[in-house]
């Protein structure tokens, strides 16, 4: 058996050799992406940062009220922020919001699309699924070294590893949706003289919403479990707490700021629970 150590096959040789190649002959076009995400970030961080909490809280609550018109769900949104408030996070929460929103911003106008060609093409479907498997199951820390050597420090290579490891969600479940639209319904579209268009609009995304719904619900919550991870490289947000507490092995620094992550993760879930389960 020792050839077989002997002739190691060059998997790490050949990824290294990949990025470097991709870093060399596309780095006008990666410096054009990481601008336009920076700007993206920036943007948002500001709408969210700039007004005073309570405007913030206020607009939060109120789209709360639009999405569930339930006000059991509105006090607890408006209590979570208050809180979130009260222990001087709020500065992290917006930071960390900021990520998860643009992370799933972009998961969406990818994944749903794939996830819609997929259905439709289950070939196609079939030789995703390896890439899929693989992009849910490698570890997370080793997305940050390419995002690290394409984009360097700071929060786009964090939102790039998150989009990396969040991106299957809204596919395979955007997937399931389309793919299990009855026969039947399809067939009653088409049998009124529709394209297939009227199929995808008036059909199959109405009869999959609920499952596209759950797709961005996941996509939320696998975003903001990557905030302490993104960390590492330097994104701003609730897991630069975490990884000081960690380093310090400070236990009141690591519970408060992990507690206020599980805070806004019930908020974002609350939030969106009812519109998935419809």
């Amino acid at each position: 058996m020792e050839w077989l150590y002997e002739h190691k096959l060059p998997v790490g040789d050949l990824a290294s050799a990949l990025f470097e190649w991709v870093r060399t002959h596309a780095e006008g076009p990666l410096d054009i992406l990481s601008l336009i995400l920076e700007n993206t970030i920036d943007g948002i961080l500001w709408l969210l940062d700039t007004p005073h909490p309570l405007i913030v809280i206020a607009v939060f609550v109120a789209a709360t009220w639009f999405i569930q018109r339930s006000w059991k769900t509105c006090l607890l949104v408006g209590i979570g922020f208050l809180f979130i408030l009260n222990q001087g996070y709020w500065r992290e929460t917006m930071e960390s919001l900021t990520l998860v929103l643009t992370s799933c911003a972009v998961c969406m106008v990818i994944g749903v699309p794939i996830g819609i060609a997929a259905a439709h093409r289950p070939r196609l479907y079939a030789a995703m699924r390896p890439v899929l498997d693989l992009m849910q199951t490698l570890p997370t820390f080793v997305y940050l070294i390419p995002a690290i050597v394409f984009f360097g420090i700071g929060m786009v290579p964090g939102l790039i590893a998150t989009v990396v490891f969040v991106l299957p969600a809204p596919i395979r479940l955007t997937q399931l949706g389309i793919s299990s639209t009855p026969d039947r319904l399809i067939e009653a579209v088409r049998a009124f003289g529709g394209s297939d268009r009227d199929v995808l609009l008036k059909a199959e995304l109405p009869y999959a919403m609920p499952q596209i719904m759950a797709g961005l619900n996941q996509t939320i919550m696998l975003a903001l479990s990557m905030v302490v991870i993104a960390a590492l490289v330097g994104a701003d947000g609730l897991g630069v707490p975490v990884v000081r507490a960690l380093n310090q092995v400070n236990t009141s620094l690591g519970f408060e700021s992990g507690f206020i992550i599980v805070v806004v993760a019930i908020i974002l879930d609350r939030v969106l629970n009812r519109k998935r389960e419809q």
